[in-house]
């Protein structure tokens, strides 16, 4: 069954502070940083401004998910927010399309921030995936007044994925991880590794797989554990945490019954979701 309602209130007003340890950052610098990205990245580059921050991603030649990123734009360069545990993953891959392009790709060893459930403070970015989300920032030591784990308990309550949690590299198509409703690919702006498995399925609206949120009683059931709508197969169980979690769901089995492990889930479809 389906249920579309905004996301609970979580808390005062007051903004709340997380660093991210999960995330780390990449700097890509030189004459050719920015057309040396755009061709690679689902978002265009050569358009991003310093100050700005734009969500993307780095796919596969058939349109999977490798690599999810936040791209920072500063006065001489574009600095990636990864997944921590990918970023040498992501160092490799760019050294191997790096060719003869005049950039240097390094690890910047900055921390990253969260900010959210109140005003941004100072030298905070707005996240462009949700409004709700809150914002982002790079360095200085803000005050620290949340954990990882209370952002991520957050972002969950929006329906918002989290790729590097979500996800295993490769497998998933990019569409199938929203980033086509959460502003992480531009649709406008040419090729892109990956761009015609993706342009295709948006175009055709051969999109029959999304993640989603789905509710249910007491713990998550593990990852990778089967979504069933009766006797059929309607998806796989994805992160979560008690009541909540991200579910890979068949859209054309989300009515009825489902079930995991013989727990009922309810599918929570997000405000920012179209029907």
């Amino acid at each position: 069954m389906v249920h579309s309602r905004d996301a609970p209130y979580l808390g005062p007003m007051t903004v709340r502070i997380a660093r991210l340890d999960s995330r780390a950052l990449i700097r890509v610098s030189g004459p050719d940083a920015r057309p040396f990205l755009h061709n690679l990245l689902t978002q265009d580059v050569e358009t991003l401004s310093p100050g700005e921050l734009r969500f993307g991603a780095l796919l596969s030649p058939p349109g999977r998910l490798l690599f999810d990123l936040f791209l920072w734009g500063e006065p001489e360069a574009v600095v990636l927010d990864v997944a921590a545990d990918r970023r040498d993953a992501l160092l490799q891959r760019l050294a191997m399309y790096r060719l003869r392009a005049q950039v240097t790709v390094e690890a910047d060893d900055r921390p990253v921030f969260a900010a959210f459930g109140g005003d941004l403070p100072d030298g905070f970015i707005a996240d462009p995936r949700v409004p709700d989300l809150g914002g982002r920032g790079l360095g200085g030591e803000p005050a620290v007044n949340a954990s990882e784990d209370d952002y991520n308990a957050h972002r969950l309550s929006l329906g918002v994925p989290d790729p590097a949690a979500d996800t295993v590299p490769d497998k998933t198509y990019v569409i199938e991880a929203n980033f086509d409703l959460l502003n992480g690919i531009d649709f406008q702006k040419g090729c892109f590794v990956g761009q015609e498995t993706t342009s295709r399925m948006k175009r055709r609206g051969a999109i029959k797989t999304r993640m989603l949120p789905i509710t249910f009683e007491g713990a998550p059931p593990p990852f990778g554990a089967e979504v069933l709508n009766g006797e059929l197969r309607a998806g796989e169980m994805l992160s979560g945490r008690d009541g909540t979690a991200m579910a890979l769901l068949r859209l054309d089995r989300l009515e009825g019954t489902l079930t995991v492990e013989g727990k009922a889930v309810e599918v929570r479809r997000p405000g920012w979701m179209p029907s």
